[in-house]
C-alpha cells in the first residue's frame, strides 16, 4: 500500500501528483482499460486534480481511461455538474480531455446492471449478526466487467450507513443495482445510526467487501481523505487497505468530541446538498451530542424538496424511528430497505410502545419545504427567515450548538453512550 497523510499538513499538488505517478508506474496500469468510478457533487474533495493527474499520467498509455460516476440512487447529473465536479470549462472536456468518457450510473435500469453472485441466506446472517437471513442477489452496473481494472477513486468520511464512506462503498451502491443496496441500509438501520456512524469495522462494511470480491474484475483504490477540497491524505492499494487507511485518518479529522449534549442544535447543511435525501447528513453527524428530548434544526433554504428519485415514497412513510417500523412490517413490506432506513436515520432512535412513538429527539427542518409538507412527513417545521445565524455562535455553555457546514464532520460525545456498536 502506498500514501501518505496527516491531520495536521495538507498534502501539496505536487506530493498528490507524485504518489498517483508511483502507484500507476509500480501497478503497470500502462497498456489497460481502466474504469475509474469517481463520486457525484454531494462529496467534496479534489475530484478535479485526480481527474487531471490520472489523465496526464495514463491517457496516452492506456488503452482507455473512462470514468463512472457512483450515483447509488442519486440523480442522473448534466453535462454540466460533470465538468463542474471535474474543474472543467464548457468545452474543455471536448477540446483537452477527448480520450476520455465519463457515464452516470443509473440503478434503475435492468439493462445497466448484471448479476454478479449471490450472498446466500446463511452466508447473510453471519456477516449481520444474526440480523437478517433471507438472501440477496449481488448486481452492478455491466460496464464495470467491460475493462481490465476498476479504479476506485474517492474521499472517506464517517458514514451513518457503513461505519465509514469509501473504498469498497463506491461499488456497492455507488454502481450497484437495487437488490443490494436496500439490504445493506436497512442492515445499517436495524443497527442504528448513532451507534454504526464513525466505527471502523461494522457488519454492513463486511457485507459491502462480500459483495466487492465477487466481481471478477480486479480492483485498486485511490483513497483521499480532505478538509474541504484539501486533501490531508491520500493511500493507493487495493480498496480494503487503502480505505483502512484512509478511514483511520479520517478519525482524527472528521470527528468532534463534545463534553456534554446539547438542547438544541443549529445543523447548517451547505448548497453542495440539494435536496433532503443528501441534506439530511446534516443530522446524521449531529444527532450524537443532542440530548434526550433536545432538537436538530436543520437549517438549508435552499432544499426545496425531499427527493427526486425516493419522495413520493417518502411521502407516503413518512419519518419514523427504527422501532416504528419493527412493529408493523407487514404494512411496509413494498417499501425498500433504502428508503425505510433513510427514515429512520433522519428521525433518529427512539421507541414505539403500544402505539405509541417517542423519538429520543426532535428533527426540525428549516428549509424551503413547506410546513404543510413537514407536518405530513412527520418532521418539525421552522421558518428559515426567522433564523439568525450570528445569534447562536458562542453560545454553547449555554446549550446552544452552531455547526455552520454540517454534514461531513460527525460531532460525538466523549462519553459516548452509543459506544458499544451491536455485532461490530
Amino acid at each position: 500500500m502506498l500514501g501518505q497523510g496527516s491531520p495536521s499538513r495538507p498534502l501539496t499538488e505536487d506530493e498528490v501528483r507524485g504518489i498517483c505517478a508511483e502507484f500507476v508506474q509500480r501497478e503497470h496500469l500502462a497498456g489497460m482499460r481502466i474504469l475509474g468510478i469517481i463520486p457525484d457533487q454531494t462529496r467534496s474533495g479534489p475530484i478535479d486534480l485526480m481527474f487531471r493527474t490520472l489523465y496526464d499520467l495514463l491517457a496516452d498509455r492506456a488503452v482507455a481511461l473512462d470514468f463512472l460516476i457512483a450515483l447509488g440512487t442519486h440523480p442522473p447529473m448534466t453535462a454540466e455538474a460533470i465538468d463542474k465536479r471535474l474543474g472543467l470549462a464548457p468545452g474543455e472536456r471536448e477540446e483537452k480531455y477527448s480520450k476520455t468518457r465519463v457515464y452516470n450510473h443509473r440503478w434503475n435500469e435492468p439493462a445497466q446492471l448484471t448479476e454478479i453472485g449471490i450472498i446466500d441466506g446463511d452466508q447473510v446472517e453471519q456477516l449481520s449478526h444474526g440480523l437478517m437471513r433471507e438472501p440477496v442477489r449481488v448486481t452492478v452496473n455491466r460496464m464495470a466487467l467491460d475493462y481490465d481494472l476498476i479504479l476506485i477513486i474517492g474521499p472517506t468520511f464517517p458514514h451513518e450507513v457503513v461505519g465509514f464512506s469509501g473504498g469498497n462503498k463506491y461499488l456497492f451502491p455507488g454502481i450497484s443495482g437495487p437488490e443490494i443496496l436496500n439490504m445493506f441500509h436497512w442492515l445499517g438501520a436495524l443497527i442504528t445510526s448513532p451507534v454504526i456512524i464513525g466505527r471502523k469495522w461494522t457488519p454492513v462494511r463486511a457485507v459491502v467487501d462480500t459483495a466487492a470480491a465477487m466481481l471478477p474484475v480486479p480492483r485498486l483504490c485511490m483513497s483521499l481523505v480532505v478538509e474541504g477540497a484539501v486533501p490531508m491524505g491520500l493511500y493507493c492499494g487495493t480498496p480494503e487497505q487503502a480505505w483502512s487507511s484512509a478511514a483511520d485518518l479520517s478519525d482524527q479529522i472528521h470527528i468532534v468530541y463534545k463534553e456534554r449534549p446539547y438542547a438544541s442544535v443549529l445543523s447548517c447543511a451547505p448548497a453542495m446538498y440539494d435536496e433532503l435525501w443528501v441534506g439530511a447528513k446534516a443530522t446524521y453527524k449531529l444527532e450524537p451530542v443532542v440530548r434526550d428530548g433536545g432538537e436538530l434544526i436543520i437549517y438549508a433554504p435552499h432544499i426545496t424538496g425531499i427527493s427526486v428519485t425516493h419522495g413520493r415514497l417518502i411521502e407516503r412513510v413518512g419519518y419514523h424511528v427504527r422501532d416504528y417500523f419493527l412493529a408493523q412490517m407487514d404494512r411496509f413490506a413494498d417499501i425498500p430497505g433504502g428508503v425505510l432506513a433513510h427514515s429512520t436515520h433522519v428521525k433518529g432512535i427512539g421507541t414505539y410502545v403500544d402505539g405509541r412513538e417517542q423519538p429520543r429527539i426532535e428533527v426540525v427542518l428549516a428549509t424551503g419545504i413547506p410546513e404543510s409538507k413537514c407536518r405530513k412527513i412527520n418532521l418539525g417545521y421552522r421558518d428559515p427567515t426567522t433564523i439568525d445565524q450570528d445569534a447562536w455562535k458562542n453560545r454553547e455553555h449555554e446549550g446552544l450548538l452552531h455547526v455552520p457546514k454540517a454534514g461531513e464532520t460527525l460531532y460525538r460525545l466523549h462519553n459516548d453512550p452509543f459506544s458499544a456498536p451491536r455485532g461490530a
